[in-house]
């Protein structure tokens, strides 16, 4: 049974290899890493775990059912430059650095996985958000229909445009979204989060959504 299964995706085949340059090609992004652990759970856990264990899933959901992705990180590390010395330094690198990485893939599609947080603990719920690129709206909306038909129906968030203020999602020119999978400051969703088969169903969830885009375009 695939929520069974242990989860390793193979490093010995590229997305090139299996894709060739004309289909998309799902590029996959565990937002933060290394010293920026982004947003941090009511219990202490950092953002950038969560999100690396996401993707990792989603990884190897794709490559299971033919589809192998690039991926940005797959470690807890930060993609800054050597030479970037302060954390205000790092990041800014780390940001280029994935921009570039997007932009320099053929037919690439970003997927940013991401965790929500908010000073008010009573809010839940997976929000997608979407960059300029064509066919990026659609692909938000349908996952956040999926999202909310198979983990969360009392959902009623929609799909909206990226923040001005988010570098990476405006600064990369091809269809993008940004899913924040769900409040890691909801004491009841932060359990969910950290749960090893809630992961996977993420991950399937968001494969599920990948294929009934790309059907479509």
């Amino acid at each position: 049974m695939l929520l069974g299964l242990a989860l390793s995706p193979p490093k010995s085949v590229t997305a090139s290899q299996t894709l060739g340059a004309s289909g998309p090609v799902p590029i996959l992004d565990a937002g933060h890493g290394g010293e920026d652990g982004g947003a941090v759970s009511v219990t202490g856990v950092a953002e950038s775990g969560i999100n690396l264990a996401i993707t990792r899933k989603l990884e190897w959901v794709l490559v299971l059912c033919g589809t192998v992705p690039e991926v940005l990180r797959r470690e807890d590390v930060s993609l800054h430059d050597p030479e970037a010395d302060t954390l205000r330094e790092k990041k800014s690198s780390d940001l280029h650095n994935r921009a570039a990485a997007v932009e320099a893939c053929p037919n690439g599609v970003l997927i940013s996985i991401h965790q929500n947080s908010y000073p008010d603990s009573r809010y839940h719920g997976a929000q997608v958000f979407y960059g300029g690129g064509e066919g990026s709206a659609l692909f938000a909306q349908q996952t956040q229909a999926l999202l909310r038909q198979t983990l969360d129906p009392e959902n009623s968030r929609e799909a909206k445009p990226i923040p001005d203020t988010v570098y990476l999602m405006n600064h990369v020119t091809c269809p993008a979204i940004l899913v924040e999978c769900g409040f890691l400051s909801n004491p009841e969703e932060e359990q969910l989060l950290l749960r090893d088969d809630y992961q996977r169903k993420l991950a399937l969830v968001l494969a599920g959504a990948w294929f009934q885009w790309t059907q479509q375009t």
